[in-house]
């Protein structure tokens, strides 16, 4: 029987990329996610880091479901921007989180820096929690460089995605297919290299 472990998120874009990647790396466990529990805690992301925040989430859901909990937090560091909007990347536009508001907000403070000034990277730090051995945690990131579009391009993706250009791929990740983002994204480098320590880290609590 495969090991259940909950992902900590709403966002159904990204549980769909953490399970598709699983599956490739043929790593046998069943993923679960806020929408499966029953009337979950909506944890306060108070932290001033990637990490802080992710570890917020995990250790809220570990002791509330009573699982091994995976939780990510992910953001956008824009160079001009001196490194915004980061941890406020879902809520840059205000508290409530609005991908179409917060693109809007992300052009208009980038109005008139030139293409090559518009450099950026995204950033996920991901915390894997076990239920009352959070001195345990296993914590992994993972980097994806590229810059900000003055107008959004592709259908795809979600959040920042239509604005995400990389030029090695000369698409943005909205343009890309989820296996095509999977390879070179934040997201998936960080996943990589959590499978990669996964499966031991989860034998120490057998």
């Amino acid at each position: 029987m495969s090991q259940k472990i909950l992902f900590a998120t709403g966002n159904k874009g990204k549980a769909r990329e953490l399970k598709e990647a699983f599956k490739t790396a043929g790593v046998d466990v069943e993923i679960i996610t806020n929408s499966d529990l029953d009337n979950p805690p909506h944890p306060i992301e108070s932290g001033r880091t990637f990490e802080a925040n992710a570890k917020i989430k995990a250790h809220e859901l570990a002791d509330y479901s009573k699982l091994p909990t995976i939780a990510d937090d992910s953001g956008l560091m824009v160079d001009a921007l001196n490194g915004e909007p980061g941890v406020r990347s879902a809520r840059y536009a205000g508290e409530a989180h609005n991908d179409a508001k917060n693109n809007a907000k992300l052009l208009a403070n980038l109005g008139g820096i030139p293409d090559e000034k518009r450099t950026a990277k995204f950033w996920t730090t991901i915390v894997v929690s076990m239920p009352g051995e959070f001195e345990k945690d296993l914590v992994v990131s993972g980097t994806c460089s590229g810059r900000i579009l003055a107008a959004p391009r592709g259908d795809d993706g979600f959040g920042y995605d239509p604005l995400f250009f990389v030029p090695k791929k000369d698409k943005t990740f909205a343009q890309m297919t989820t296996d095509e983002k999977n390879e070179i994204s934040h997201r998936g480098n960080a996943v990589r290299e959590l499978l990669k320590v996964l499966p031991a880290w989860l034998e120490q609590f057998e």
